[in-house]
């Protein structure tokens, strides 16, 4: 409801146009029931009422245009809902960052910007506006019939709350059924997805069609969750059914019997029951919304588990990031732990870059490099230190400012189903096609692009699916190249390449990190041949740095790394 305000406008016509159609019911009820006491009764002739009949067609016909009216303004206001919540989670996950989405199952996320958005439109199309209109068209049609026959008035004022109260009822059993039905459908949608992208994996060990059977039980048990939540839906349906159709028997019934001996006239006991069971059909007609209601409701509680997951801190005032070219860069005491109950992945870690000098992160496995990477581009914030740009503090910049000055490149690139052309323009939207094909040559990726099917307008697919991995390495590595950035950081930026390609890459990498601070995790001894130094990491702590000759004579760390792996960094 508080991301409704928006939408606030249309609800009310919504709202408005119901309530109107039902005051056009009773006129058109009252009406009828004239015509049937003038002809009847009175032995009126057709056109002695044919204005009446007229009126009546008029009044059904005004009712459809109501009701037309309503439904558009309904799902306009619904539309104008999904589109702010989408918009809240986009930007939400924006300030989360990569931190949470990688935390976080890909088809889970998925499911909630899409499945649970669609889920909330019932709720404010249909149940919202329903809502109110079950509680002013019965008491319209009760100011009506208490001054024509108030027994009946009673009857349906004693009956009317048995409806909601059997709703609710059968709602406490059924909001169980749907919260397990909606967390069936995120663990379906979000195991299907996750499928679907290691598929070519799944293919390469033969184990695709084993995921058959995984995804055929995760689909039945949804099958299953979701029958038992329309079995409590056809249930309650019965009950508020019965309800209402026992409620107006026992009005006719009284109607009957007063009528009968002459203490009610026959125009007005008509009247009343003719808006007996319109009195019950819109607690009837919320009956029917109440469990995509509560569907939406339970849809809304996996939305806003992620609209409430409180962004990253950025404490003190903002600073602007530095305008030198390039710049130092200063790790002081830093520390980072996953979970506060964590042990740390870095502690204490200090390290000073000098503006423009080249430096490679080295250490076995799980030694915190890929972490001190993220913990500079932003992703995550130190548990405690901080990281210094020029003296500033990057915690207090703006993200996309500072990552503007970075240039990136992940063992693990990602490449987003589009062309060439578009995968590299991500990193300079405004360069020309003469600089990118530069920026692929010097890569060694333009050979292999322009065999492509269709060159650079090729579609690589989503995570550059159709391409090798050394193939996706290299368009990374040109995106790279294409910006002029005072910051370069480098995971590993040659696996996945043949002996020759990786030279030719190297040699590239030396000279376009000329002038730029930068940082290289490393895993061969030859990637780090031009760094001016080496810092060797160790669960966390940094235990040796220095020159790469200098550290080769010492015998140190760095050393040992290479004897034990055989000339590779592990």
């Amino acid at each position: 409801m508080r991301k409704a305000r928006g939408a606030t406008a249309p609800l009310a016509v919504t709202v408005g146009l119901g309530f109107a159609s039902g005051l056009l019911l009773i006129l058109q009820a009252g009406w009828l029931a004239r015509v049937l006491d003038r002809v009847f009764l009175q032995g009126q002739a057709l056109g002695e009422v044919a204005n009446l009949l007229w009126g009546i067609a008029g009044l059904v016909a005004l009712r459809a245009l109501l009701a037309w009216l309503s439904e558009i303004f309904a799902f306009q206001a619904a539309a104008r809902v999904k589109h702010d919540l989408r918009t809240a989670l986009y930007r939400h996950l924006l300030r989360l960052g990569p931190a949470y989405v990688a935390s976080e199952r890909t088809g889970a996320v998925t499911t909630t910007a899409v499945e649970h958005v669609e889920a909330v439109e019932a709720f404010f199309a249909r149940y919202l506006p329903q809502l109110a209109l079950a509680a002013l068209v019965p008491l319209a049609i009760l100011a009506f019939v208490f001054p024509l026959d108030p027994a009946s008035g009673v009857i349906l004022l004693v009956t009317a709350p048995l409806m909601p109260f059997f709703m609710v009822l059968i709602g406490a059993w059924a909001e169980r059924l749907t919260a397990r039905q909606w967390r069936e459908l995120s663990r379906m949608g979000g195991h299907f997805l996750d499928v679907l992208q290691g598929l070519t994996t799944l293919k390469i060990f033969g184990r695709s069609r084993a995921y058959v059977e995984v995804i055929r039980e995760v689909t039945d048990r949804f099958r299953d969750t979701t029958l038992g939540v329309l079995r409590v839906a056809f249930l309650s349906a019965l009950t508020l059914e019965l309800l209402a159709t026992i409620s107006t028997a026992l009005v006719a019934v009284g109607v009957g019997l007063r009528l009968l001996y002459g203490h009610l006239p026959f125009y007005e006991a008509f009247f009343v029951l003719l808006l007996a069971p319109e009195f019950y059909q819109p607690l009837r007609n919320l009956g029917t919304q109440f469990h995509a209601a509560m569907g939406a409701a339970e849809a809304a509680r996996h939305i806003f588990e992620i609209l409430e997951t409180p962004a990253p801190s950025r404490p003190g005032p903002r600073v602007a990031v530095p305008e030198t070219r390039p710049f130092a860069l200063e790790l002081r005491n830093l520390t980072f732990r996953y979970r506060p109950r964590d042990p740390p992945v870095l502690e204490n870690l200090s390290l000073d870059l000098a503006p423009g000098e080249r430096v490679a992160v080295v250490g076995p496995s799980g030694a915190g490099k890929t972490t001190l990477f993220r913990l500079i581009l932003g992703f995550y914030q130190p548990t405690e230190g901080e990281i210094l740009a020029q003296g500033r503090p990057i915690q207090r910049m703006d993200p996309e400012a500072w990552r503007r000055l970075i240039a990136w490149v992940p063992q693990r690139p990602y490449l987003f189903y589009g062309t060439v052309w578009e995968n590299l323009r991500l990193a300079s939207p405004e360069a020309s096609d003469e600089e990118i094909l530069q920026a692929c040559q010097r890569a060694q990726a333009h050979d292999f692009i322009e065999q492509l099917p269709q060159g650079y307008d090729t579609l690589i697919g989503e995570r550059g699916v159709r391409l090798s991995g050394g193939q996706a390495q290299r368009l990374a590595l040109a995106r790279a190249l294409l910006r002029d950035a005072p910051l370069v950081l480098l995971d590993e930026p040659t696996a996945h390449l043949d002996r020759a390609t990786e030279e030719r890459i190297q040699e590239t990498l030396e000279r376009w990190t000329r002038g730029r601070t930068t940082l290289v995790i490393a895993h061969r001894l030859r990637t780090i041949r031009w760094v001016d130094r080496v810092v060797v990491l160790e669960n966390g702590r940094l235990v040796e740095q220095g020159p790469p000759e200098v550290l080769l004579r010492k015998g140190g760390a760095f050393a040992e790394l290479l004897a034990a792996y055989g000339g590779y960094l592990p």
